[in-house]
């Protein structure tokens, strides 16, 4: 199992945030605020108590903006890498990975989501020797009660299978690990990650564990001033 002080980890901040217009008009998703502090400060304060000290944000829409407010890293002790994907030509998730994979270098890495804010530890979560994947899943929140996979005994499966095996499905909540060989078929552009996880999943190549805990997709405006009630709550009560 390789040490998170060595694992370098990805932040996807590419997203358009469509759903967050006009907050989104003029700001980058990631950079919107809550709790007093910008959606991906949090995520790289909790990657860095992690242990994680080497980072790599991919960007588009205003991606410069990012840039800008988080420099090379070293306010937050990590280091930084950028992978631009250009103003008008976001890749998806699995085209802004398969990107920045020569920054991530030949080992397994995270990846997480730029627009969630969660409470999960990222220490807790490993890839099993032979597997591509490792996802962590959430229960299913109110704006996606279908969930996407099946977890069993550590191993997680395609939302199809389980409807045969009449097991409940979870939410991927955005946070994996992932091997680069996950993507040693995959050709330069835009392509989801899903149907590359799916594979794996029909290979028996794919673990994950679920998180009980706090879990928000910062999806909307609505849910961003939810969360910033939340987080000054918390720190009103010194929690």
């Amino acid at each position: 199992m390789q040490r998170l002080t060595t694992m370098k980890a990805m932040i996807l901040a590419a997203g358009r945030g469509k759903r967050m217009r006009p907050l989104t008009d003029r700001t980058p998703k990631p950079l919107l605020r809550a709790g007093g502090k910008a959606l991906i400060e949090h995520q790289i304060e909790r990657l860095r108590k992690a242990g994680f000290q080497q980072l790599v944000i991919n960007h588009a829409h205003l991606g410069e903006q990012i840039e800008q407010a988080l420099g090379d890293g070293a306010q937050y002790q990590v280091h930084i890498d950028y992978s631009a994907e250009g103003q008008d030509c976001a890749l998806e998730t699995g085209g802004g990975i398969h990107k920045a994979l020569p920054l991530l270098g030949p080992q397994p890495f995270l990846v997480t989501n730029g627009d969630i804010w969660c409470d999960f530890d990222y220490d807790g979560l490993t890839l099993a020797e032979g597997d591509l994947a490792a996802l962590v899943l959430v229960d299913n929140p109110p704006h996606h009660p279908q969930g996407d996979f099946v977890l069993s005994a550590g191993r997680v499966s395609d939302l199809r299978q389980a409807n045969a095996d009449n097991q409940s499905a979870l939410t991927f909540s955005g946070i994996g690990i992932y091997h680069p060989d996950l993507f040693a078929d995959c050709k330069p552009g835009a392509f989801p990650l899903s149907p590359l996880l799916r594979s794996a999943m029909a290979s028996g190549r794919v673990g994950g564990l679920h998180h009980r805990g706090c879990w928000l997709d910062v999806g909307t405006p609505e849910r961003l001033q939810s969360l910033d009630r939340r987080l000054t709550e918390m720190q009103q009560r010194g929690s």
